[in-house]
């Protein structure tokens, strides 16, 4: 194994770890600390769903192709996976039990039946028998009856019934129509059962007339590893409606995980395991809830009565870079701008299409989604543009995991209001956020193009760190459309002079961009490569890194996730460093700089150094040309470089190790920073005297270069 990779999975497994350090760290609220545990069991559960499952199809097919970084097989993988999770288990378990410890001093209690008073327990009985008892379907598996589909992500009570002649099991599908949070009565206090545990108390009125031997809570992860080649087989066939299928099969793939709290007794693992074809390595023990989903309710009601249990509220500011009285379309034609989400709100973004959609000069509005809102005001303001008469090309993306449905019936939508669907290249995703909006003004025709690290999501905008850059540049228009155009066709994109576009003409270009910052080190010039992103894994790019790296050239990386190359090895990756930040909101943006001083080029882009970014989907980053601009961009990488409160190093040994200011040293948590740097630009917006602003409707584009 070369001693400068680590494995993708694994290295996935640390970044989670990440996730489960905010859940511990005492310095965040308490209720922000249940989210954190939330979210690294929700992380876990794709993690089960997509990455274990591929390579549990792997092993199915004989298919030990190895991993090309550190030469290990499906089998061991997962092996190795499994080994990791278990070893977490325990870890997890404590800090939820801590969290709520420390809750109770508010009234907030997870309470067991052995805590519970001769008359709260005769509440929870009655409230059993008349809420949750005639709701519940109890199945018993014996050799007359077969044993049920479980579903995936359900929690179930399995308990383990006396039989002379073999294991009977009793299993109650615990996911139903009644509140996962049972309230004890209480005029200042929140002390609360969940709807599992009181099933799996009274189980034994359930199955009244068998004698429980044992019993305990289980919860089954499936594959959800669509092969989506499997339903375009026949070129003739409607994408959306293979989807739909698709989708249905997702629901009932072959189990990878069983999770249990409680002891069901040795005889029923063995029976579940038969029937769910599981091996006992795949199985994890956990003393806290199986589904930590109940936390988003249990947020809501101490919200309002506990604000320091969370963050303090914090909404996304006005932009000092636009004048938000006047119209959107003139300003991006005067000076390129860009919008940092969440600091700044989204909102000029969507003022810019509706803007667009009643401009009579404006013939076409072109735009590729990938995730949005449930309640989009995108699509509304795209609907409208349509219905204003414009032509609107929109390239839904419907194979966005887990977003399928949402996306399917935003497509039929679309439709109906005239817009122009397409769904993309059969085999690439589409993951570039791109809108292009044409203007005709007399005879010339002018651009708007609006590039993103992130989605058109409203909702995320408010959650993820992201960058949109907003400029007329025509040449980055020209080459936006062409993007488009073939995309409309079924093509992609092999030469482009200002966009890098994948999968064609995007790592090759990085890799050349490298490649100048090696030769710069060699004329003894000062070389520099800066790099954020969410996942690097392209084993291309990384061996161009080490290349660089070995000649000399200063790699500093921020890197949220997955990192498959180990930074500080010597003689090898000794001049790359290499930081996670995990903190209030996700880091999203993907920023790429090459070079120093007069060398140096900016851009921002939708994609990660992932060979799946690269080389398997339509992605975009486009070049940062406004000094104004690139300066901010510059300042925003130093800062997370700084961060030494949320941040983690990599160490040589592919370990983490969370960065602490020294006692001269001050503070810094870069998303707080930028938090109070956007309210102090939105309180000078407000102090300053408005100014009147003449706009004209029609003028030539003024590019900040």
């Amino acid at each position: 194994m070369n001693t400068c990779f680590d494995n993708r999975e694994l290295s996935w497994l640390k970044f989670n770890v990440r996730v489960l350090e905010e859940a511990e760290d005492k310095n965040v609220p308490l209720c922000e600390r249940l989210l954190f545990s939330q979210i690294y069991r929700s992380n876990l559960d794709e993690f089960f769903m997509i990455r274990v499952g591929s390579l549990y199809d792997r092993t199915l097919v004989d298919d030990n192709k190895a991993d090309n970084k550190t030469g290990m097989s499906p089998a061991d993988q997962l092996k190795a996976i499994y080994k990791k999770v278990n070893e977490l288990v325990v870890r997890q378990d404590k800090a939820y039990k801590n969290t709520m410890k420390e809750l109770s001093a508010y009234g907030v209690e997870q309470v067991s039946f052995s805590s519970l008073s001769e008359s709260e327990e005769e509440y929870i009985k009655a409230y059993f028998n008349s809420e949750i008892r005639p709701l519940i379907s109890p199945h018993v598996v014996d050799k007359r009856h077969p044993f049920p589909f479980l579903s995936n992500k359900s929690i179930y009570a399995v308990t383990h019934l006396e039989s002379k002649n073999s294991v009977k099991l009793g299993i109650i599908p615990v996911n139903g129509s009644f509140p996962r949070i049972v309230l004890l009565p209480h005029k200042d206090k929140l002390r609360f059962l969940l709807a599992e545990d009181i099933i799996l108390h009274y189980c034994g009125i359930v199955f009244e007339n068998y004698r429980i031997l044992n019993k305990a809570l289980i919860r089954i992860t499936r594959n959800a590893d669509i092969n989506m080649e499997e339903g375009l087989y026949d070129h003739d066939v409607d994408l959306r409606e293979v989807m739909q299928e698709l989708l249905k099969k997702r629901k009932k793939l072959s189990p990878v995980r069983l999770e249990i709290s409680g002891d069901p007794g040795s005889e029923a693992i063995k029976h579940l395991c038969r029937h769910l074809e599981l091996k006992e390595e795949q199985i994890s023990v956990s003393r806290a809830p199986l589904d930590m989903t109940f936390i988003f309710t249990l947020r809501n009601r101490l919200e309002k009565k506990y604000p320091e249990l969370f963050y303090a509220p914090v909404s996304p500011k006005r932009s000092a870079e636009i004048i938000h009285d006047a119209p959107i379309i003139p300003q991006i034609e005067s000076h390129d701008i860009m919008l940092s989400y969440p600091y700044e709100s989204i909102r000029p973004f969507i003022r810019l299409l509706l803007e667009a959609g009643s401009d009579p000069d404006v013939i076409s509005i072109k735009i590729t989604l990938y995730r949005v809102a449930s309640d989009s005001k995108i699509i509304e303001a795209l609907i409208n543009a349509a219905e204003n008469g414009k032509e609107v090309f929109v390239l839904v993306e419907l194979r966005a995991r887990f977003d399928e449905e949402n996306n399917i019936g935003w497509s039929k939508r679309l439709e109906r209001a005239g817009c122009k669907v397409m769904y993309g290249p059969e085999s690439l995703k589409v993951h570039s956020k791109l809108l292009l909006i044409t203007r005709k003004c007399g005879d010339e025709l002018k651009y708007i193009t609006q590039i993103g690290t992130g989605n058109y999501n409203e909702k995320t905008s408010e959650l993820y760190t992201d960058l949109s850059l907003l400029t007329a540049h025509a040449g980055i228009g020209k080459e936006a459309g062409k993007v488009f155009n073939a995309l409309s066709i079924g093509n992609l994109v092999e030469n482009s002079n200002h966009l890098m576009v994948a999968p064609l003409s995007l790592q090759n270009k990085v890799a050349e961009l490298i490649d100048r910052e090696i030769a710069a080190a060699a004329e003894g010039e000062e070389a520099y490569i800066g790099l954020k992103l969410n996942s690097l894994t392209d084993k291309y790019l990384m061996d161009k890194l080490i290349e660089a790296s070995c000649a000399g050239v200063k790699i500093e990386m921020v890197i949220r996730g997955i990192c498959c190359l180990v930074a500080g090895v010597e003689g090898v990756t000794e001049n790359i460093t290499v930081r996670s930040i995990v903190g209030r909101y996700l880091e999203h943006s993907r920023i790429y700089i090459f070079g120093k001083g007069d060398r140096r080029k900016v851009y921002i882009s939708s994609a990660d150094f992932m060979t799946r970014n690269t080389v398997r989907r339509v992605e975009v980053a486009a070049p940062v040309y406004s000094e104004r601009i690139c300066q901010r961009i510059l300042d925003i990488f130093n800062v997370l470089l700084m961060d030494n409160t949320k941040a983690r190093i990599q160490l040589p040994d592919g370990t983490y190790k969370r960065l602490s200011p020294a006692e001269d040293e001050k503070a810094v948590d870069a998303q707080q920073y930028f938090i109070e740097e956007a309210a102090q630009k939105a309180e000078t917006i407000r102090s300053k005297t408005p100014i009147k602003v003449k706009v004209r409707r029609i003028g030539k584009a003024k590019n900040n270069k």
